[in-house]
């Protein structure tokens, strides 16, 4: 869509409540390269900013909340160790930490799986099991993707929106 911080300050001119800043591939390239574009829209703009895309500890955490980031959201790291979890909500509370939890359905079964590397590789883990397990650990926040059905133009996936709403008591 062009230079981010032009779209940032379009958006919070457009209305928007939140600003959600993805390095997608982060993971797969073992990179974290957001807090530049972080530095300067959090000067620019003010609307919180969520920051996601290879968090794999406490201090990467740190450098995006340094970098002007109200809350940071780890999918990859959080799946391979749970712990990482708990340490960030210990560290920066509930409110700042958000799981992104991408889910792909199971063939002809209504379950799904959640996926790592933005949605490139099975983690083993149900998503609606793992749901309940990072409740337990103490995100503030999940942030549920449809790795069939988001950015096909198609309706969002009903179903597992409606089961997930069921067993979650956040946001």
């Amino acid at each position: 869509i062009g230079e981010p911080n032009s779209a940032a300050k379009q958006y919070e001119k457009d209305g928007a409540d939140e600003l959600l800043y993805i390095d997608a591939v982060a993971s797969l390239y073992g990179r974290n390269s957001i807090a530049s574009i972080l530095k300067i829209s959090s000067n620019e703009i003010f609307i919180p900013i969520t920051a996601s895309g290879g968090i794999r500890s406490v201090s990467d955490a740190k450098n995006l909340i340094m970098a002007g980031a109200d809350k940071i959201a780890i999918n990859t790291a959080g799946i391979k160790d749970p712990k990482l979890i708990k340490n960030l909500v210990e560290t920066f509370g509930s409110q700042c930490i958000v799981i992104s939890i991408q889910a792909r359905k199971k063939s002809n079964e209504m379950t799904w799986e959640a996926m790592t590397e933005m949605g490139r590789e099975k983690s083993g883990k149900d998503v609606l099991d793992w749901i309940k397990e990072v409740q337990e650990l103490g995100v503030g926040e999940i942030l549920l993707t449809s790795v069939d059905q988001d950015g096909t133009l198609k309706n969002p996936d009903f179903e597992l929106v409606k089961r997930a709403s069921h067993i979650t008591q956040i946001p």
